[in-house]
């Protein structure tokens, strides 16, 4: 399991810090929430602050999209070179155009499913995607409690991801802990999102070591 600690978490009085902190704690990716308060009912950072994350990273970043016009977003946070962007299927009218776009700035494309979304409407974008985002919390905020459907969804998506693109990752995000990190894995999820339980834990690499079943 590769693990990719939510910075929405983090101290943002110590961002860098932070950052730092969970890279040298042997997590895969820095994950990081982008919202502008119309997709979803709140808002974090813009470009300024996702630099600054950048520059103290030494793991990829997966920037995941909340917002309206992605597009624009793309363009604006492609020149950081993150290692994933995802987007909200639900926003978005030509996820394909979207998805070719991404790839051409030379990163890896993803689409990200809120709870209520079957997986079914991302089974002919999946030859063209590196990952699928399975939100197993309603997206906004952090601390969530997680939910359980998410299993069967990721159970139905991994059976389409075999039959026509094996290299795709399936990503969780929400709720995730030591005591549903188990079921994961075995409904064949491949990247773990943990935020509240990494940063308010009192060692984060032995979080981040517990999710890596």
């Amino acid at each position: 399991m590769l693990v990719a600690p939510s910075i929405l978490s983090a101290d943002f009085g110590r961002l860098a810090q932070e950052v730092e902190a969970i890279c040298e704690a042997g997590c895969d990716l820095v994950h990081v929430d982008v919202m502008d308060g119309h997709f979803v009912p709140n808002m974090t950072i813009g470009p300024v602050v996702v630099e600054a994350v950048a520059r103290a990273a030494t793991k990829p970043l997966d920037i995941h999209l909340m917002v309206q016009n992605n597009p624009f977003f793309v363009d604006l946070f492609a020149p950081l070179k993150p290692g994933f962007i995802s987007f909200h299927i639900e926003e978005e009218k030509h996820p394909h155009r979207l998805i070719q776009k991404i790839r051409s700035y030379g990163i890896r494309p993803a689409i990200v499913l809120n709870p209520h979304t079957r997986p079914e409407c991302v089974e002919f974008l999946l030859e063209d995607l590196d990952m699928v985002l399975l939100m197993s919390v309603n997206p906004g905020f952090g601390g969530q409690t997680f939910i359980p459907g998410v299993l069967e969804k990721a159970r139905r998506l991994k059976e389409m991801i075999e039959k026509r693109n094996p290299k795709c990752l399936i990503e969780v995000d929400g709720g995730v802990n030591d005591r549903n990190i188990h079921e994961l894995k075995a409904a064949g999820v491949d990247v773990a999102v943990a935020g509240s339980y990494v940063f308010k834990h009192e060692s984060y690499r032995r979080a981040i070591e517990s999710l890596k079943v």
